[in-house]
């Protein structure tokens, strides 16, 4: 029978129900204006008719599978921006508005990323257009709304004499003898959270969002069901980490949190959600007469990498750890620890410094705690830290 509007006891709104080409449909209009249900319901049976006709995949659009992607757990970041002050909605799936799957091609994708980051540089551009696309695409695909494709990224530009007055802070790897002085010269909450970005190697976008549920620390992994590339991936935990997860678990809740107790931001910016633990590291250490200005969060993504090369782990491996590998054997495995995986990351080198912190002690304790602005970090409670009350 033909979608017609119905109400149901204790409701005012209104409620879609029929039958359309033997699909059937019972679902609320969300309103309770009968002019405004009567066009939703057109457009249902409308929707539903074509579908039956021609394919789901003739007819969703790039805004449609955002929806359904940030739904799913993935991040809305660049994808969808609401103006604060007027409203208005931008980002990339906005740019898209209306634009079917089946019709989107490489040069639209490269058109939007020159339209909405005119002055950013390829790796800009790669990271703030082209991965978020790309996510959102592979989302789809695995709902078979789209088709499985290979979508090329910006590159650098070579043979160029442009010489780069500055380096962003994050984008190259860095020792972990070096990382171990830097993240002691943080407070212990922001350093326990590099500690975990450097022994796993997650985005930090992953951990900011870390929950209790997503930590499995007797089978040594962490299970993401939906992560930056909008497939799910596992992550082994480092021996070194164990102690750590074990305290966090025991609070429960969003796993790593600022000294007041709050989850911080999730947000992709390099270093912008701990930006001020970076720079009071690189204050106290700058008056040590050490100069560390180039560690930031995705520093720590950079060094696994590198390291597990120099240790002689296979590419195939590390891409796993890191979340690059996307065959579908991988992803069928995504929660069971796999031993080859919790060898390789077990190969990271952990310098006596970083075992000697005294926030190991008990880091709970110690997360609430923060090093007073400007003064150098050490193991002394009533020297160095006070208590964030």
């Amino acid at each position: 029978m033909p979608l017609k509007l119905t109400k149901r006891r204790n409701s005012d709104n209104w409620y879609i129900r029929g039958t359309v080409r033997g699909q059937s449909v019972f679902e609320s209009t969300g309103t309770c204006d009968r002019e405004i249900a009567e066009a939703i319901r057109i457009k249902t049976e409308g929707r539903l008719l074509n579908e039956s006709v021609h394919g789901k995949k003739a007819l969703i659009t790039f805004e449609e599978a955002t929806e359904s992607y940030i739904a799913s757990g993935g991040s809305e970041r660049f994808l969808i921006k609401v103006s604060p002050k007027t409203g208005k909605v931008s980002g990339i799936a906005a740019h898209f508005r209306g634009m079917l799957l089946k019709e989107m091609t490489q040069s639209d994708l490269d058109a939007a990323a020159r339209i909405l980051f005119p002055n950013a540089s390829p790796e800009t551009r790669n990271r703030q257009c082209y991965t978020p696309f790309i996510a959102v695409w592979n989302h789809a695909a695995s709902n078979q709304w789209a088709e499985v494709r290979q979508w090329k990224r910006p590159r650098k530009v070579k043979g160029t004499n442009v010489v780069r007055l500055k380096t962003r802070a994050g984008t190259k790897p860095t020792t972990y003898d070096r990382a171990a002085q830097f993240v002691a010269a943080m407070s212990p909450a922001p350093a326990q959270l590099m500690t975990a970005l450097f022994y796993t190697g997650m985005r930090p976008i992953e951990l900011f969002t870390l929950e209790a549920s997503e930590v499995n620390v007797p089978g040594r992994w962490i299970t993401l069901d939906a992560s930056k590339t909008g497939e799910p991936r596992g992550v082994p935990i480092h021996e070194f980490l164990v102690p750590l997860f074990e305290a966090l678990l025991a609070r429960g809740g969003i796993l790593f949190r600022t000294h007041k107790g709050e989850p911080y931001p999730p947000t992709e910016d390099f270093g912008g959600q701990i930006s001020s633990a970076i720079t009071g590291a690189r204050n106290r250490l700058q008056k040590r007469g050490v100069a560390i200005t180039d560690i930031s969060p995705y520093t720590a993504r950079h060094t696994v990498s590198t390291q597990l090369v120099v240790n002689g782990i296979h590419p195939y491996v590390k891409d796993q750890i890191l979340g690059h590998a996307a065959d579908d054997m991988s992803r069928r495995y995504t929660h069971v620890p796999q031993q080859r995986l919790l060898d390789a990351i077990n190969t990271l080198p952990v310098p006596q410094l970083w075992r000697d912190q005294e926030w190991w002690q008990d880091p709970v304790y110690w997360s609430r705690r923060l090093i007073r602005w400007g003064q150098a970090s050490g193991n002394s409670r009533a020297q160095s830290l006070q208590s964030s009350n």
